[in-house]
């Protein structure tokens, strides 16, 4: 069952909505991975200010949240976090099928996003949103972890 939700920009005023939900979302994965994702460490003030987040709301209150990076020939995907009592209401669809809409806009032809191998859950879930696996690799600036490296061409509007 998909929740009704809107997805607005994120302000400076949301920042600590974004850091809340980003923390519920990801936390779970600290003690497995013996630090925190790489979103939880994020700026999320100087990506609010350049306009890449966008929140996710359920009668005015923050769910969930997608982070957009432009780039010249794609869109990356950089966060996709709902909150933990919210997730199972298909936010994650929305937030995606968001990022799609926006990367459209910006005349992009694909959407990239990149993701912990351990993290087999949001795997599944990029999968079913039609993304599909274009590589592994070790994560730059975390020894042991592995980053899988997943895309999906957009067609045009």
């Amino acid at each position: 069952m998909e929740a009704a939700c809107s997805i607005r920009a994120a302000g400076e005023a949301d920042l600590a909505a974004v850091a809340r939900i980003t923390a519920a979302a990801y936390g779970l994965y600290v003690a497995e991975f013996g630090a925190p994702p790489v979103p939880m460490t994020d700026d999320h003030a100087a990506r609010i200010a350049r306009g890449e987040t966008f929140l996710a709301e359920i009668a005015h209150d923050p769910v969930g949240l997608v982070s957009l990076e432009l780039h010249d020939d794609h869109a990356l995907v950089f966060s996709v976090a709902v909150d933990p009592p919210s997730q199972g209401r298909g936010l994650a669809g929305a937030l995606l099928r968001f990022a799609e809409s926006r990367a459209r806009g910006a005349g992009r032809r694909e959407l990239r996003l990149y993701t912990n191998a351990r993290m087999t859950r949001n795997i599944a879930i990029y999968l079913a949103h039609g993304f599909r696996e274009t590589g592994r690799r070790p994560h730059p600036h975390r020894t042991g972890w592995t980053l899988v490296d997943m895309a999906k061409t957009l067609d045009r509007p």
